[in-house]
């Protein structure tokens, strides 16, 4: 069972519900993790807090989080503190509005995700929510403070549960009026030949299909240097793809979805697996990944 990093409680209107977050992602699973060396003498290279007043350095335990209110003049604050801020978004979440999800443009707001857990006791009001957000079609919006920071919020019904994601506030979404993009006009006979593409191309989202390969790619190539192998570069795009106007690439685009080449991908073009040459994990692989962790 994983362990909640936040218990308290939620409520709308009258309705309390005590509820436990979790986290609903976790990153760095499929990543890679690299070590920095010195040039010299290619040992790592170690990050020191150091006390330039002292000139000693200071242990992560004992670090102090403090306020500069004036230039050189500071204001310790530590975990009892935080505790006893005035403000109630730090002990619930309180709903304050419910709003149809397709007024919330996620791309640009969303952040971190998290799972809302009820406590026993809360069982039927916290299943009352989640079924009225469903059948509604809204999204709840509150206030809540996690770690050492006040957050605007969303929950939805998501999967059986309540699905809480944190979100940028308006202040922090850049407009888009800075940026140079040029007025044109595309023609109706484009339009409908992009649209017949989309709609050959159109497909339910099953997550489980999207792999992320990077991990994968540079561990062959590691692989491939420490056994000393020539590295096999990954494929030059294909030169036919390359086309005179937007039409014609429209056109060899529909040919290729008709055929399938274009759902299949990277495999298709051959991908990154040459990259290694190999397919088997093998014990200097297993040496290699063991080093760079």
């Amino acid at each position: 069972m994983p362990r909640s990093i936040w218990k308290g409680v939620m409520s709308f209107g009258m309705v309390a519900i005590p509820v436990r977050m979790y986290l609903a992602t976790e990153s760095g699973s499929s990543g890679v993790s690299f070590n920095l060396l010195c040039p010299e003498h290619k040992s790592r290279i170690k990050n020191k807090r150091w006390c330039p007043e002292g000139d000693h350095e200071v242990a992560w335990g004992e670090v102090v989080r403090a306020y500069e209110y004036e230039k050189g003049n500071y204001v310790e604050l530590d975990d009892e503190d935080f505790e006893k801020l005035p403000l109630r978004s730090s002990k619930a979440i309180d709903i304050t509005d419910f709003v149809k999800e397709d007024e919330l443009p996620g791309a640009l707001y969303y952040q971190a995700a998290y799972y809302l857990e009820p406590e026993k006791a809360a069982a039927k009001p916290y299943a009352l929510l989640k079924k009225t957000l469903d059948k509604t079609g809204r999204v709840a919006i509150a206030k809540f403070a996690l770690r050492e920071r006040e957050r605007l919020v969303s929950i939805r019904a998501q999967d059986g549960a309540l699905l809480l994601n944190t979100l940028h506030w308006p202040d922090e979404v850049r407009s888009t009026e800075d940026l140079e993009i040029p007025d044109v006009t595309v023609s109706p006979a484009e339009v409908k030949m992009a649209e017949n593409l989309v709609g050959m191309m159109a497909t339910d989202f099953e997550p489980e299909k999207y792999k992320d390969d990077y991990k994968k790619a540079v561990m062959e190539l590691v692989e491939a240097k420490v056994e000393k192998r020539e590295v096999i570069e990954a494929p030059e795009p294909e030169a036919e793809t390359t086309v005179v106007d937007l039409m014609s690439a429209l056109k060899a685009s529909v040919e290729k979805a008709k055929k399938g080449e274009l759902s299949r991908g990277r495999d298709a073009r051959g991908g990154h697996e040459s990259v290694g040459g190999r397919k088997k994990t093998t014990a200097r692989e297993k040496s290699a990944r063991r080093k760079t962790s």
